[in-house]
């Protein structure tokens, strides 16, 4: 009888095994709280809900059609055929094109990206110094050239980079004696890449340039007295240790649209076709299938693989300076 208590008794003690939870019960209850929460702010979710319908209108749909259009092959004429990775393995074995357009992507990014987005912090810095008054002059000389239109860009430029003697730059360099007969400066495979590169260089202080002005504008003047007492005296440790950490989201944002431009860059001073298509870049390789060979199965994969590339280099800078 003992024994029996005993064991009614530890029985008794041992807790018993809770049943799981619904997984659909969660979700409800989830969902349902989601919705109390964008009801209690609904102001600022109507706020922002028209970027968001953009988005999803001009990005989001677009970005997963192309992805499905990938699979397929399509002429705009025809309904599209479903082929599978066909056009993936043509992109990355068959098509030498694209190794060649990605390779000069690849070499003008490199480049152009982090020159543009040092050159825009640096000049923003310099320019926060100016007094306010002459400040917002400063700022429309620097930023009018990412302004000006491709059209009116290629004018000025190919003056300056003329093949003949009558071109600037072979005019001055003959006077002066370092060449003897005139360079092609577009028409050389060599120089075709490095003279897109100068010219990009040239417009490239854009809208990140303008987001470091506003970043400056926005650091709090009592921390640089603060940084005084504890031995921050010259402008360059200020620019290490207080405005630097301070304008951080702006670096953030700069670093997004500078990956986003430098590998979505669509022409080349050379023009389309280039020379040995020394100027071929992924966009135009893009625009040549799916504007003039009407392959929009093989153009859309082109561009998920370009999406794909921006998205991840996207995601690593906004990791890194993210945690900083």
């Amino acid at each position: 009888m003992a024994k029996k208590k005993d064991s009614e008794k530890n029985e008794s003690t041992v807790p018993a095994v809770q049943k799981p939870k619904k997984r659909f019960f969660n979700v409800e209850k989830r969902f349902g709280y989601t919705l109390h929460e964008m009801w209690r702010y609904k102001m600022s979710y109507g706020l922002v809900a028209p970027f968001f319908i953009c988005f999803i209108v001009f990005s989001l749909i677009p970005l997963v059609w192309s992805t499905v259009l990938s699979f397929t092959y399509w002429n705009i004429l025809e309904d599209p055929v479903w082929i599978g990775l066909d056009n993936y393995q043509y992109l990355f074995v068959d098509d030498p094109l694209f190794l060649k357009a990605f390779s000069n992507t690849l070499y003008y990014a490199v480049i152009v990206g982090p020159c543009a987005y040092i050159a825009s912090y640096f000049f923003a810095w310099i320019i926060n110094q100016v007094p306010d008054k002459f400040r917002p002059i400063y700022v429309l000389a620097f930023y009018a050239p990412s302004l000006t239109s491709g059209v009116a860009m290629a004018v000025v430029w190919n003056v300056m980079f003329s093949n003949d003697s009558t071109g600037y730059l072979n005019s001055l360099l003959l006077r002066l004696g370092f060449i003897y007969e005139p360079i092609q400066w577009t028409q050389d495979v060599d120089l075709i890449m490095p003279v897109t590169i100068i010219v990009a260089l040239w417009s490239s202080l854009g809208t990140g340039f303008l987001s470091f002005v506003a970043g400056f504008r926005g650091v709090d003047k009592e921390l640089y007295d603060a940084a005084a007492v504890d031995g921050v005296t010259s402008r360059f440790q200020r620019l290490i240790y207080v405005d630097i950490p301070q304008t951080m989201p702006q670096l953030l944002f700069a670093a997004v649209l500078q990956i986003t431009g430098a590998f979505s860059v669509g022409g080349t001073m050379a023009g389309h076709p280039s020379p040995e298509d020394a100027g071929l870049t992924i966009m135009l390789h893009l625009g040549d299938y799916s504007g003039t060979r009407f392959e929009v199965g093989y153009a859309s994969a082109i561009a998920v693989v370009l999406s794909v590339l921006i998205l991840g280099l996207g995601r690593m800078a906004f990791k890194i300076l993210q945690d900083k």
